[in-house]
């Protein structure tokens, strides 16, 4: 099952403590590379923050269950960190891709 993983940063915490941690995230997304099949930072639109500033994130993670999914999320090394705020999951069900119908 395709679970969306919408996270919520914790904007009050010093920006080097994300990229000190970045490596060890990274790293992590690497070795979980079958089931994250994708992942990166949802952006700031309008203003001098266009593109720039993260305010959270997004997942696609392929997994059996909730479950699943929220294991995978408590053991990305951002969470213990208190980078992460929050998180939301959802099933997501693809209906168009590469400009066709999938049902």
């Amino acid at each position: 099952m395709l679970f969306a993983v919408f996270f919520e940063d914790n904007t009050e915490l010093d920006k080097d403590l994300r990229q000190q941690h970045l490596p060890a995230h990274l790293a992590f997304l690497e070795k979980h590379k079958t089931q994250v099949v994708a992942a990166g930072p949802l952006l700031a639109t309008g203003g001098e923050a266009e593109g720039g500033e993260s305010e959270g994130g997004l997942w696609l993670v392929e997994a059996a269950d909730r479950n699943a999914v929220t294991t995978l999320v408590k053991e990305d090394p951002f969470w213990p960190t208190g980078l992460r705020k929050s998180y939301r999951i959802a099933i997501w069900k693809q209906v168009f891709a590469d400009g066709r119908r999938l049902v």
